[in-house]
């Protein structure tokens, strides 16, 4: 596919990988640490998603969702103005299944599904003039746990470290839901400099060369808005394979799709 860079800033813009394209929409594989579009809040920034895919398309392309920055795999776009509205309807109106990977600190033993409010999360610049006395938002996320893996290394007062592989599965859209939801269950996502514990962020990235957020969108499932079609698009296990395997963890796609398959949220119990 060819790869069109117009503009000088560019210049340094990865190549995208795309994970389904056809003539109404298109979804990648985006990369973690690189934004979605363009922000005052980081000037700085010279490379984001939806022109990078703009150009390496050669055509417009429409926001429906969004990734927080760190965030890696499925993200998806409208090929036209009308295919967005569609799809932000069925997004709206959760009629969309997604499903991420997280490593994250401790031992989860049990699934389940929290319900926890989360009060909204506002940007001190681009929100400063909105009300700082919202309610609370309902937000509620599934959770399962996959594998574990006990590291020979202290941290903190304890003489191991200890790490779940989980999946989540969130049914509402707030903003940094599954990184705060984890948190609340003290169990916080690795690399999350925001609602994480440094100690472990510093030993994943001095230990083991991880300087990321492991949180990986994996999987995404809708009917096609055009066709009716049932879609369901997959991210790789990208730069975080070499990881897994190093912990013994799966690292076959097949072994992830019959989980997402088979996964269900009757039976779990509330966390």
């Amino acid at each position: 596919m060819s790869k069109v860079l117009n503009e000088p800033e560019l210049n340094e813009a990865p190549v995208l990988e795309i994970l389904y394209q056809d003539e109404f929409l298109v979804a990648i594989d985006k990369p973690a640490g690189m934004l979605v579009h363009r922000s005052f809040l980081d000037r700085h920034e010279t490379v984001f998603v939806m022109q990078t895919l703009r150009n390496q398309l050669g055509q417009h392309v429409f926001p429906v969702h969004r990734l927080d920055r760190p965030t890696s795999g499925v993200l998806l776009f409208a090929l036209s103005a009308d295919v967005a509205r569609l799809l932000t309807e069925q997004l709206t109106e959760q009629h969309w299944r997604k499903f991420y990977l997280a490593v994250c600190r401790g031992f989860v033993k049990q699934a389940g599904i929290l319900d926890y409010p989360l009060k909204e999360q506002l940007d001190k610049i681009a929100d400063k003039q909105a009300s700082q006395d919202k309610d609370k938002q309902e937000a509620i996320t599934a959770l399962w746990p996959l594998a574990q893996i006990e590291l020979p290394l202290a941290v903190g007062k304890y003489p191991v470290a200890r790490y779940s592989l989980v999946a989540l599965q969130p049914l509402t859209g707030r903003k940094h839901q599954l990184r705060r939801h984890l948190s609340h269950l003290r169990h916080p996502i690795v690399g999350d400099t925001t609602h994480g514990e440094g100690k472990h962020n510093r030993l994943f990235a001095e230990h083991l060369s991880s300087h990321r957020l492991l949180l990986i969108a994996k999987r995404l499932e809708l009917k096609h808005p055009v066709t009716g079609v049932d879609l369901v698009i997959e991210a790789p296990l990208g730069e975080v394979e070499v990881l897994f395997k190093e912990f013994s963890w799966p690292t076959d796609e097949s072994w992830y799709n019959s989980f997402f398959e088979r996964s269900e949220l009757a039976g779990l119990i509330s966390l």
